[in-house]
């Protein structure tokens, strides 16, 4: 990955693993946690593709493993968010045009459930049955819940700041922005129309300019 796209990363992660380790972790919902780490993850994953999402997958899961109060073996989460930043990269287009909120939001569903079956799924591998204290029906509906409500609010911001560090003729364009789609269709937010709209006036104002500067002169 390039240095501004890694370093976002490492800030974003750190961030979010704090963020989930001192405050999420502490409020006590009943099943699961909401798993800001994971959200950090599809969004990053959904822009750069699937290598720098799996990359960034392991890294951020390597962190939540090694981060106290962890009570599970190291590479657990990151095997988990490894696998689940790969497949987020694969569903982004290769033009990098996602108009619609409904392929994230599905993905963040499906993400949700499969991050908990995998790592619930390697936990009895190693012999971890700490799930079924919990029962692993309640962690995957309380694991999809607060995920879905926590997503609107950060996946579009994480896909627009990672868009600012792509060298990419689509990132020029509202309309073809990753972020903006989502916000234009799952908030109702037209970024993308705003800022092409801004821009359009910009020009008139400028051609208008011009012309009354002609005229003076001719005359």
């Amino acid at each position: 990955m390039h240095i501004n796209r890694t370093l976002l990363s490492v800030a974003l992660v750190v961030v979010a693993l704090v963020i989930q380790v001192s405050v999420l972790a502490r409020l006590q919902l009943p099943g699961a946690t909401p798993d800001l780490l994971l959200l950090v993850v599809l969004g990053l994953a959904f822009v750069y593709g699937p290598v720098s999402g799996a990359l960034i997958g392991f890294g951020a899961g390597l962190l939540a493993d090694l981060a106290p109060p962890a009570d599970h073996a190291a590479g657990r989460y990151a095997l988990v968010l490894c696998v689940i930043g790969y497949l987020a990269g694969m569903a982004r287009p290769e033009n990098g045009q996602l108009k619609s909120a409904f392929t994230p939001m599905a993905f963040v569903f499906a993400a949700a459930i499969g991050s908990t079956l995998l790592y619930a799924g390697v936990g009895a591998l190693v012999g971890d049955t700490a799930a079924r204290h919990v029962g692993l029906g309640s962690l995957l509906v309380t694991a999809v819940v607060y995920d879905l409500l926590l997503a609107p609010f950060t996946v579009p911001l994480i896909m627009a700041l990672a868009r600012r560090t792509v060298n990419d003729p689509v990132a020029d364009t509202g309309s073809g922005d990753v972020a903006a789609g989502w916000l234009a269709s799952g908030t109702g937010l037209r970024i993308g129309g705003q800022r092409n709209g801004m821009r359009l006036r910009a020009a008139r104002g400028r051609a208008a300019r011009a012309g009354r500067i002609k005229g003076v002169k001719r005359l």
